[in-house]
């Protein structure tokens, strides 16, 4: 299986695992890139970001200004994670707070320079959002617009959360790609291809013949993951 997986011709790809606001890391794991380009020699490579840019970590604002101008010294394709869903849906419908400021989106408003005060006893939802749309450069808002909800290549298919075991990747759904867990984590399916997530945490790397989940819990440990797969052979980057 796993030689099938990885049959990538001669293209390479680094996988970014969940940022969270976590500028740090993401800085240093872009100079792990640079670093690992010159010392494999990597020439054709594209760098592939999992989604969860914002949220928890104290820097969301400054991450997307940092992805928006593509960092990376290769082509940048940025996923759609579930905490970008909630903060598109907060801006047209403000009831959206009432789980997102439990999910790390105060963080978010705070980098953005919205009062959260009153977000945080559970008022004040529809100023919060006026406030965020008055804050937020158009160029992030075209980025969230532009993000994708999985991206395939040879052997791989890359998506935030996982997919619905028995559904063909080509046809799986938004929700699942963003939210899905317990059905996917417990499933040990050969989904056709490899499939390389985040969503849920894990202290490093959980590596297994159908799946690889790179969520090190940056906003937390500071461990930022990087999967390469280059010309079939893997390794991981971290920053801590």
């Amino acid at each position: 299986m796993r030689a099938q997986h990885e049959r990538e011709s001669d293209h390479s790809l680094y996988i970014i695992g969940d940022i969270h606001g976590r500028l740090d890391a993401l800085d240093a794991i872009i100079s792990a890139i640079r670093r690992d380009m010159e010392a494999h020699s990597v020439e054709d490579a594209t760098t592939v970001t999992l989604g969860d840019y914002v949220d928890r970590g104290p820097a969301s604002q400054a991450v997307l200004a940092r992805l928006f101008a593509n960092p990376f010294p290769t082509p940048h394709v940025a996923l759609r994670g579930n905490h970008e869903q909630m903060l598109e849906a907060f801006l047209s419908d403000p009831s959206v707070a009432h789980q997102w400021r439990q999910l790390g989106g105060l963080e978010t408003l705070h980098s953005y320079g919205v009062a959260v005060d009153r977000v945080m006893i559970g008022k004040g939802f529809d100023a919060a959002a006026a406030a965020l749309r008055a804050a937020i450069p158009s160029e992030h808002l075209d980025f969230l617009r532009s993000l994708q909800n999985s991206y395939a290549r040879g052997g791989v298919f890359v998506c935030h959360a996982g997919v619905r075991p028995g559904v063909p990747l080509e046809r799986q759904a938004a929700n699942d790609l963003l939210w899905i867990r317990g059905e996917f984590l417990k499933s040990g399916q050969d989904f056709g291809k490899l499939v390389i997530h985040g969503h849920t945490p894990v202290e490093w790397p959980e590596v297994l013949p159908n799946r690889i989940n790179i969520d090190t819990g940056a906003y937390l440990t500071g461990r930022l993951t990087c999967l390469v797969l280059d010309r079939g052979e893997r390794r991981f980057l971290h920053t801590a």
